[in-house]
Formats: structure tokens, sequence, C-alpha cells
């Protein structure tokens, strides 16, 4: 290990350190927040980075790892809440690393603004096994302002008769917005339920076009 990785080991897990110490000196503190996150990298002890981001339903909290984008969650599901579930299901190792969200923030910030229909971002669907994966595997291809009903999702996941089952898996949906399940209703057309509650899914229709 060369003394850069083993300063940032020690500067990890010494909470008496020089890093740690200068946040009383440091005018800038989200600077310092970048250095920890650098030195949690590169001492391998930063699993899961996570940032929020403003949007127009509401305050986004966004997490990555190093396979990708991993969780999006709505403020009505609690962003406490969801940082602790990750931490039981992927790792503790959980720091609030903006850097590491650019991309995905760069790219909602354009969907949100109307210029951007389609995301090309890097997964981490560990959070959706099983058939659940293969239900939400189709959601992509659903087009921007289009939808289908619970029952021709089921269809497309290869199991027409699970209709109940793809709408469990809709709301445990762990990537909403970029993983396009607000585009599953109803088969009267009704918007039905949402992760991020009514509102939330009625808007994003009404920004495609789609309500």
């Amino acid at each position: 290990m060369s003394d850069l990785d083993g300063t940032a080991r020690d500067s990890w897990q010494d909470p008496d350190s020089a890093i740690i110490r200068q946040l009383s000196e440091d005018d800038d503190v989200s600077r310092l927040h970048e250095r920890l996150a650098a030195a949690a990298q590169s001492a391998g002890v930063l699993d899961v980075a996570y940032d929020t981001v403003d949007t127009p339903v509401g305050t986004l909290l966004l997490a990555t790892t190093e396979e990708g984008l991993v969780r999006v969650a709505y403020p009505i599901q609690g962003h406490d809440a969801v940082l602790a579930q990750l931490a039981s299901d992927i790792s503790p190792r959980i720091l609030h690393a903006p850097e590491q969200l650019r991309e995905p923030t760069r790219q909602l910030d354009e969907y949100f603004a109307g210029r951007r229909r389609q995301f090309d971002l890097q997964l981490d669907n560990r959070l959706s096994p099983g058939f659940r994966r293969s239900v939400l595997s189709q959601l992509p291809g659903i087009g921007y302002g289009s939808t289908v009903s619970y029952g021709e999702l089921a269809a497309m996941a290869g199991n027409p008769k699970a209709a109940r089952a793809v709408g469990t898996a809709c709301g445990a949906n762990p990537l909403p917005v970029v993983v396009p399940c607000h585009r599953v209703v109803r088969s009267d057309g009704s918007a039905g339920g949402y992760a991020g509650g009514p509102e939330a899914k009625e808007a994003l229709l009404k920004l495609e076009g789609a309500a």
C-alpha cells in the first residue's frame, strides 16, 4: 500500500485525524465532504454514496455503488429510513458524496426540464431479485409518453396472469423515475398506486404528455 493510501485509511478510521480536525478551520464544508468521500473511496471504505436532488416531484434521494445507481427514493418513503435499509441490505459504509452522483443528477435535471426522454445510466439491480427484476427490466421499453396496463406488463414479463404480482413489483421499484414504473396504469386508464404518491405519478405522466 502506498503512503497516500495509508494516510487516507488512517484519516478515515481515526476520528481525530487531520481531515476531521480541519472541519473547524475550513470555511467550505462541502469541500471537506468531498475530501472525506475521496479519502473513504481511496481507502476502500465507501460502498454507497448518496446525495439529494430537488425536483418538481419533491427532493429525491439518490444512492450509487461502484456498479451503478442503486436507489432513488421520494420524501414520502423517508430518506433516513431508506439509508438505514441500504446500510442493512448493501453496506453500512455509506457517505454523502455528491460528486459520485453528478451524472444521475444531471440527467434527472434534463428529464424534468423536458430535454431528456431516456436515461443512460449504469444501474445496480441487486435490490430487485427474481420475478421482480424480470418485470422491472421491461419498463425501459415503455416509451416516453406511453403507458401500459399492469396486465399488459405481466404479459411482457412472460406471465399474463401475474398482474397483481406485477403491481407489487412496480410498487417496490427501487429506481423510480429512472426505471419508469409510473408508465404502468390500471386497465381502466386510471393512474393506480405509486411509491412517490398519486400526485407524483400524475405529475410525471403529465410531464411526458401521457395524462
